[in-house]
C-alpha cells in the first residue's frame, strides 16, 4: 500500500483514495485506487461430479447472474477460512477436502482486488445463511454444462470462467 494516501470514500468494501505514485521512469502522480481486504471463490463439486452453481441478483450489473460462491474476507480471515464460510453462507454446503486452484486479480489498473480460487469437495449439507443483501438460487450442474455456458456468454463473471477453467485442467475433463 502507498505511504502516501489520500482517503477520498470509505463504505464497506469500497475505500477509495488518491496516491502519490513514483513510476517505473522516475515521474510521479497521483491516482484514484481502491484498495480491498481481498476474497474467495469456490468451485463445490459434488461426488456426482455436479458442481453449485449461484444465480445472484447483484444490482450493480443490472439483474440475476450466474457465478460460484464467493464473498469478501472479514479482517485477518485467511482465504481458506473465507472460503469455508461463504460456501456454508451461501450453500448451506461444508467440505471435506480443500485444493488452491490459484488466484486472480480483478481490475489492476485501479484496484488491488485479488480473489483466492478453491476447488471444495466431500461435500456435506447444513444451513445456508445469506447475507440479508444476498438473493441466491442454487442449482447443480455438470462442469462440462457450466463450461459451455462461458462458452455461450450465459456465464461472464470472471472469477466463475476463471476458477472453471482452473478445476477444468486440475480434473482433465471438458
Amino acid at each position: 500500500m502507498a505511504a502516501d494516501r489520500r482517503p477520498i470514500y470509505k463504505l464497506g468494501v469500497v475505500d477509495l483514495g488518491l496516491e502519490n505514485v513514483a513510476l517505473p521512469n522516475g515521474d510521479s502522480l497521483e491516482l484514484a485506487v481502491i484498495r480491498h481486504p481481498g476474497a474467495s471463490a469456490i468451485v463445490a463439486l459434488d461426488e456426482r461430479g455436479d458442481l453449485a452453481m449461484l444465480t445472484q441478483y447483484r444490482h450493480a450489473i443490472g439483474g440475476w447472474h450466474r457465478e460460484i460462491p464467493a464473498g469478501c474476507r472479514n479482517g485477518a480471515e485467511s482465504p481458506l477460512d473465507c472460503a469455508t464460510r461463504e460456501l456454508q453462507e451461501e450453500t448451506g454446503l461444508t467440505a471435506g477436502r480443500w485444493d488452491h486452484l490459484g488466484a486472480i486479480v480483478t481490475i489492476p489498473s485501479f484496484c488491488d482486488e485479488r480473489i483466492e480460487l478453491f476447488l471444495a469437495r466431500d461435500l456435506s449439507t447444513t444451513d445456508a445463511h445469506p447475507e440479508p443483501d444476498e438473493f441466491i438460487r442454487l442449482e447443480w450442474m455438470r462442469l462440462a454444462e457450466a463450461l459451455a455456458m462461458v462458452r455461450r456468454g450465459e456465464i461472464i463473471d470472471a472469477k466463475t470462467i476463471a476458477a472453471l477453467f482452473h478445476v477444468q485442467e486440475l480434473l482433465g475433463s471438458d
